[in-house]
């Protein structure tokens, strides 16, 4: 395997795009690589890809989603439905002057990858999705389904919808408030089985954080990580990240139309076994080869949690350099 680059070769890069500006940060040439992050992240995320895809012969490009980091912040909440964000995609690939690419999301990132695939497969020759498997557009609204999840509790996705109410949680200490939420999904640092779930809330008064760990960092996360990623929430606030969840019924009314549509290009699916994506929607996994057509794979990684590229990075980066290898030009 080839060394990777060292992190000076990185470059930042800011590009024209319907959300007024993205920011991206790219690292080797050869065919692009699209790296889109999730839910609180940013560009930052896939450092460890950046190098190693560079080295296998890739141009390898991690973008800040609107909302997030250098990229525009729309005030609207419907300026973050899955429509506008596909449109983004787009206009970074042009912007960076090239006709295809392949994408690869995390989280969030996963869903906005898949959707790309599926409304630009013009442009999205394939499609990577890490810890969040692919669901057709279709079924219940989803703002009903997580009502009912929970009983006595709310789920952490209703918790969000208010604006401001979660802002209000995060924003006093988002350092602190992101090391716990960071360390609850993290395999070396979860509440262990039995405790309370940090994906649900108390719904007299309570908060998402009144279930983190606290007092340890997840092995993957150093100190100078979370100051970047602190660094940029403070910056930005929360708001913008949060209303990509405010979008969501939105998003299942623009994507109606493609009820049940399978992704046609080749994909890969990566998991984490101790992730709760990988254990709630092990339905969707299973039903893959029907939704997928052109999986080449799924792996899903014992013992790692839901940062699935910055938990086990050579093994993530050994699958998709692989993959990536194996596809057609």
């Amino acid at each position: 395997m080839h060394q990777p680059a060292p992190s000076a070769d990185l470059r930042h890069r800011t590009v024209e795009a319907p959300a007024g500006r993205l920011h991206l940060v790219e690292q080797g040439t050869g065919p692009l690589v699209l790296l889109v992050h999730g839910f609180p992240e940013s560009w930052y995320s896939w450092r460890r890809q950046l190098p190693a895809l560079a080295a296998a012969g890739y141009r390898a490009a991690a973008l800040d989603v609107r909302g997030y980091g250098r990229s525009s912040k729309p005030d609207a909440t419907d300026a973050y439905r899955m429509l506008d964000l596909v449109e983004d995609n787009v206009a970074l690939v042009r912007a960076l002057g090239e006709e295809r690419a392949v994408v690869v999301g995390h989280d969030w990132g996963s869903g906005i990858a898949a959707a790309s695939a599926l409304l630009h497969p013009e442009v999205f020759r394939a499609v990577g999705l890490l810890s969040v498997p692919y669901t057709p557009p279709g079924g219940p609204r989803p703002t009903d389904v997580f009502r009912q999840m929970g009983g006595d509790q709310e789920f952490y996705v209703s918790y969000f919808q208010e604006p401001g109410r979660a802002e209000a949680e995060m924003e006093p200490d988002i350092r602190g408030w992101l090391a716990g939420f960071y360390a609850a999904m993290s395999a070396d640092t979860m509440p262990a089985r039995g405790e309370p779930d940090p994906h649900f809330v108390a719904r007299a008064g309570g908060r998402l954080r009144d279930r983190f760990p606290s007092g340890k960092l997840p092995a993957w996360l150093t100190e100078d990580d979370l100051d970047v990623y602190a660094g940029e929430f403070e910056r930005t606030g929360m708001t913008g990240p949060l209303n990509r969840y405010r979008s969501m019924d939105r998003d299942w009314e623009d994507l109606a139309p493609y009820g049940g549509a399978p992704i046609e290009q080749p994909s890969l699916f990566i998991g984490g076994a101790l992730d709760a994506s990988t254990t709630w929607m092990a339905d969707a996994i299973a039903a893959h080869p029907a939704t997928l057509p052109a999986l080449a794979s799924t792996h899903i990684l014992d013992g790692c949690g839901h940062w699935i590229q910055q938990e086990r990075p050579e093994e993530v980066n050994r699958l998709l350099t692989a993959w990536l290898d194996s596809l057609p030009g």
